[in-house]
């Protein structure tokens, strides 16, 4: 492998997933109040732009906004840039505690605040929780590697760790909301080389966390066919200049469009009627 791939791991285990099934009937659930949006930087809404330039969290806005909004529900988002599976269990939230602020503040780590929320609010036993939660153990992940024979011998082990972990959160969320609808969303890449081994990464790590989730009753939401659909580099390129910011501005995080499209991955696995986006 070539420095290519190394490349490609990089983007496509530090960004931000499932099959879309029908929804079930809307009146075969009881409606919606709260969406309580839990991750890291994707459903904070995050552009490296807008971090620079110092705004406040209302100024960044994301899939979690536009689910909300179709589906008339409050969203509470303690979404945390940098969140990992480790601190988001743990804490605490290193973004916070650099400085900087959340949209819905909380002390300690982000699973405690959401079965603290979840605790308060037994009686809104129905809401709907999404969770991404990914990119940033594989960042970290890389940085430990000094080469790609480091990441392509280590990579099954730290999949399996990271979706350990995230079984883990899956398994105190569900706990605390039984009753709850949890969304988790997965993963896509913006790499543009060696395409063939980067969508089979991005579908092992999905295949990892789609487990965890299904163990845990939660549906997975998948963008990688949408992110990534078949094609080749142009074609692929194309897509990404669109959902993404990588061309406009060198960042992978999704644009307006992405987040639109992530919104309606989330609301097509959500058993609600949600008005249109």
């Amino acid at each position: 492998m070539n420095r290519h791939l190394t490349r490609l791991l990089a983007a496509a285990l530090a960004v931000a997933s499932v099959t879309a099934a029908t929804p079930a009937p809307a009146a075969a659930h009881p409606p919606l109040r709260y969406h309580l949006a839990l991750g890291d930087s994707l459903p904070y809404g995050f552009t490296t732009a807008g971090a620079l330039a110092g705004l406040p969290p209302s100024a960044f806005t994301g899939f979690t906004d536009l689910v909300s909004r179709a589906a008339g529900l409050r969203t509470v988002n303690y979404s945390c840039p940098g969140e990992t599976t480790g601190t988001f269990i743990a804490g605490p939230c290193g973004w916070r505690a650099a400085g900087f602020r959340l949209h819905d503040d909380y002390p300690g780590s982000q699973l405690a605040a959401a079965e603290a929320f979840l605790a308060g609010h037994r009686r809104d036993a129905h809401t709907l929780i999404t969770l991404t939660l990914w990119g940033n153990d594989i960042r970290l992940f890389l940085a430990s590697c000094p080469d790609v024979a480091c990441v392509l011998d280590r990579a099954p082990a730290e999949i399996a760790a990271l979706a350990g972990r995230l079984r883990q959160a899956l398994v105190r969320l569900r706990s605390a909301a039984p009753h709850a609808r949890i969304v988790l969303v997965g993963a896509f890449t913006v790499q543009l080389t060696d395409l063939a081994a980067a969508d089979r990464l991005i579908a092992a790590l999905n295949a990892a966390m789609a487990a965890v989730g299904a163990a845990a009753g939660a549906r997975f939401a998948d963008p990688s066919p949408i992110f990534n659909p078949p094609g080749d580099a142009t074609a692929r390129r194309k897509v990404l200049c669109r959902l993404t910011l990588i061309c406009a501005e060198n960042d992978s995080h999704p644009s307006a469009a992405g987040h639109r499209a992530l919104a309606a991955l989330v609301l097509a696995r959500t058993p609600s009627r949600p008005r249109s986006l």
